[in-house]
């Protein structure tokens, strides 16, 4: 059966969603089947508006843009905001559990503490976005845990691997 994903990781400059978008392009790599990963945010490189989108499917991509997620993961009020509206009806919301969803919406919803488990319980604010894809990985249906965990340590730095398998871990527990 022939699966896609579109979907869209949003936030702001500095939470590294640009590498996570990378790493599940990455992890569909590694499990054999297509991905393509693009990017955009504002001018300041911290702390302005950040997006990666990525599309996964078992069959040919032939438009490398979002156009309706499939899953959206927003990490701030002003990302959900701007980006709610490009979530099909019956796609899948993650977001913080900080950002106030006030749309109607008939998407499956995922409020979880992403940022608190981050800064809070790790004390490292920079693996929110590993924490995400713990979720995420969770979640979607067409990439294995294992694969997706297998491109977060080929991507992070050096030295940084076992923070952030614990990160990734956390996030898969928050389901």
């Amino acid at each position: 059966m022939s699966k896609k994903y579109e979907i869209r990781l949003s936030g702001s400059g500095g939470q590294g969603l640009i590498l996570a978008g990378i790493i599940l392009a990455d992890a569909s790599l590694i499990q054999g089947i297509n991905g393509v990963q693009s990017q955009s945010y504002g001018p300041e490189a911290r702390g302005g508006a950040s997006k990666a989108e990525v599309i996964i499917s078992t069959e040919e991509i032939n438009y490398p843009k979002v156009q309706q997620c499939d899953l959206l993961l927003c990490l701030t009020q002003k990302s959900y905001d701007e980006y709610i509206a490009s979530l099909k009806n019956d796609g899948i919301l993650v977001i913080d559990d900080s950002i106030d969803n006030h749309f109607a919406t008939d998407a499956k919803i995922y409020k979880l503490p992403i940022l608190k488990t981050a800064i809070e319980e790790m004390k490292k604010p920079m693996v929110a976005n590993i924490v995400s894809l713990g979720a995420i990985s969770n979640i979607l249906d067409i990439l294995d845990e294992k694969n997706i965990l297998s491109a977060v340590l080929k991507r992070v730095p050096p030295g940084t691997e076992n923070v952030n398998k614990e990160a990734f871990s956390k996030g898969v527990s928050l389901l």
